[in-house]
């Protein structure tokens, strides 16, 4: 099973720029989509519900922003929503999607750039995060968390970690909250497969930095510890275009 996760920074630009090509020729298992900024009633029919796959959107109230979708081959055993805490639900951050052999959920967790109650709406939302996969794994499920966690975990994972130490995305505060994720038994797959510095998954268009390879590995797959043993491959496609984001990988043998 192959599961790709991509914040595609809006999903109708994305399909002007070969989304669903790229979609057809890749052939995922499961795509996971952040920031698609965009509602349901928006979307043609080809992009709302493509050939071969069922989806699942969740749109922010405000239009325009946030939002996430996942696709998958196989119809999910059900389909839920946020967190069910209102003042997090209500800009389309969180998908579950549940299969026969785990949990998928699908984020796009918020970014704390834009002033101090950002940066506390984002380490709250964090810690319900937490939460609610814990009581998934009491439930005795295995979990995916895949998408976009706006976290650099280590000074590998960014280009320039001494520039960028008092910037949102890389504070001590969040980077510690990473850590406690891991503690409690979640594994950052691709960091498992591959040690090398050099690795990210975003970069600032406004500078060129993909350019320069100038970036920040802040897109994850992380699994919970009985899943390790399934897990074959995770990777990062760096060559896929179309967004300031590139997508990760993973791939399950099940």
């Amino acid at each position: 099973m192959k599961i790709l996760s991509w914040n595609v920074n809006g999903i109708r630009a994305a399909q002007r720029k070969g989304f669903l090509e790229w979609l057809s020729k890749e052939s995922p298992d499961v795509l996971c989509v952040q920031e698609t900024k965009a509602q349901l009633d928006q979307l043609d029919i080809l992009l709302a519900t493509p050939p071969g796959y069922h989806t699942v959107w969740n749109s922010a109230e405000k239009k325009g922003y946030s939002g996430v979708a996942t696709f998958s081959k196989e119809k999910p055993l059900r389909a839920d929503k946020g967190y069910c805490v209102s003042h997090f639900d209500c800009e389309g951050r969180v998908l579950l999607t549940e299969f026969e052999h785990f949990t998928l959920l699908n984020i796009y967790f918020p970014n704390g750039q834009r002033g101090e109650d950002r940066l506390k709406f984002k380490l709250d939302f964090y810690e319900e995060t937490l939460r609610f996969v814990k009581n998934l794994r009491k439930k005795g499920k295995e979990v995916i968390v895949s998408g976009d966690y706006n976290t650099a975990h280590k000074e590998i994972d960014l280009a320039r970690p001494k520039e960028n130490e008092k910037t949102s995305g890389f504070l001590p505060v969040e980077r510690q909250w990473m850590d406690v994720w891991v503690d409690a038994g979640h594994i950052d797959v691709f960091r498992e497969f591959n040690k090398d510095a050099g690795q990210y998954t975003w970069w600032d268009q406004k500078s060129f930095a993909r350019e320069r390879n100038v970036g920040w590995r802040i897109d994850y797959h992380f699994v919970t510890e009985g899943l390790m043993p399934k897990v074959k491959k995770a990777g990062i496609m760096p060559d896929v275009v179309g967004s300031d984001h590139c997508p990760v990988s993973l791939e399950l043998e099940l």
